[in-house]
């Protein structure tokens, strides 16, 4: 009731209004908050264009053929989409491990690079893996490096001080990751969408990620893409202006949201991190391992016990979240610039990927 009169009250910055009742709010108490698994009146669903992905390609992405997708959207929305996880069993371990492992690696750009020498974020993995495993639940233990990971970036390098993408901060793509996006965006509707710039989020039970509008790519006309691994979360989802209030709704993992036409630049945040629904320490999902006959050509390997045992400790207490872009059109390129090297800096105070922590705020360039 709190929620709905907050929702209806507009006026002034709105959205700030719901976004700190829900930073704040009792996490037993979701009513109101728009479940996915259980869509009530809102929710209407979306349809797929289902001949645009084959089931092989599919299966090499780790996805369940298309025709077995749920695909919602949301009244008032035009152009958003909600898949709950289409994920195969075992799938979504792969990208964890990619996010924790692999796309941290040089030559892509973390936040630790902005405070710690080059040869000190070379591994993460490596000088983490031995103190998650050990990790009990005590908040006095000292956090591994990969507990301090805040933001890695990927292909066109995020500028986080001038808020834009530059040709000459660019590092190779994963192909794996550009695979999956590609097909995810096919199935949406959009063929040809070109994995070119991506911003991993790595959240824990106190972070949130603040109110902004993700409008730095060229070509607005290419979708938003969005994943999500690990515990849940709430996020928000408002209009063009900060004064209308936003819809919220569940995010779990596996889960996948695709903002395009309308919905592209509208203003969103995710204001909380909540435990998993089912009450466990990691959602039944992540359960199981990767059956051993993987396709011909998939991009999705299989993980050690070794190295999900450590992917699993960190999820424990933490969201992973992969937002990927396409931010040339085709044959578009960047306008001319001068006096920047394009280089990613420290994210301001005020920049839209911040980092909050209940009772206190820290700036986003601490680790």
């Amino acid at each position: 009731a709190a929620a709905a009169a907050l929702s209806r009250e507009g006026g002034e910055d709105a959205f700030r209004r719901l976004f700190r009742f829900y930073r704040q709010r009792d996490v037993s108490d979701l009513r109101g908050v728009v479940d996915f698994s259980a869509p009530g009146a809102q929710v209407f669903r979306s349809q797929l264009s289902i001949s645009s992905v084959s089931d092989q390609d599919a299966y090499r992405a780790g996805l369940q053929p298309v025709s077995q997708w749920k695909a919602y959207g949301l009244n008032g929305y035009p152009g958003f989409i909600f898949i709950p996880n289409p994920f195969l069993p075992g799938c979504q371990r792969h990208w964890v491990k990619q996010c924790l492992k692999l796309y941290p690696q040089k030559p892509n750009v973390c936040n630790l690079d902005l405070h710690m020498a080059p040869e000190k974020t070379t591994d993460l993995w490596g000088q983490s893996k031995e103190q998650l495993k050990r990790k009990g639940s005590s908040k006095r233990e000292p956090r591994s490096l990969l507990e301090k990971l805040r933001w890695v970036t990927l292909g066109y390098h995020y500028n986080w001080d001038t808020k834009k993408y530059s040709a000459n901060h660019h590092t190779p793509f994963p192909s794996d990751l550009a695979f999956l996006s590609e097909q995810v965006a096919a199935a949406c509707g959009f063929r040809g969408f070109q994995a070119q710039a991506g911003i991993l989020n790595y959240y824990h039970f106190d972070s949130s990620l603040g109110i902004h509008v993700d409008e730095s790519e060229l070509d607005h006309s290419r979708p938003l893409l969005s994943f999500s691994f690990g515990q849940s979360s709430i996020f928000l989802l408002g209009g063009r202006k900060r004064e209308e209030a936003p819809t919220a709704m569940l995010m779990h993992s596996g889960d996948i949201m695709v903002m395009s036409g309308l919905s592209r630049l509208l203003y969103h945040a995710v204001p909380r991190v909540l435990p998993n629904p089912e009450g466990t320490a990691l959602p039944s999902c992540l359960d199981q391992a990767l059956p051993s006959d993987l396709p011909v050509g998939s991009v999705v390997e299989h993980s050690s016990d070794e190295d999900w045992q450590v992917c699993a400790k960190y999820l424990q207490s933490s969201r992973i979240n992969m937002t990927i872009r396409q931010v040339l059109a085709e044959g578009q390129k960047f306008p001319e610039e001068s006096g920047t090297n394009g280089k990613g800096q420290a994210p301001s105070e005020d920049s839209h990927h911040e980092e909050n922590s209940r009772g206190k705020r820290h700036k986003p360039n601490t680790v």
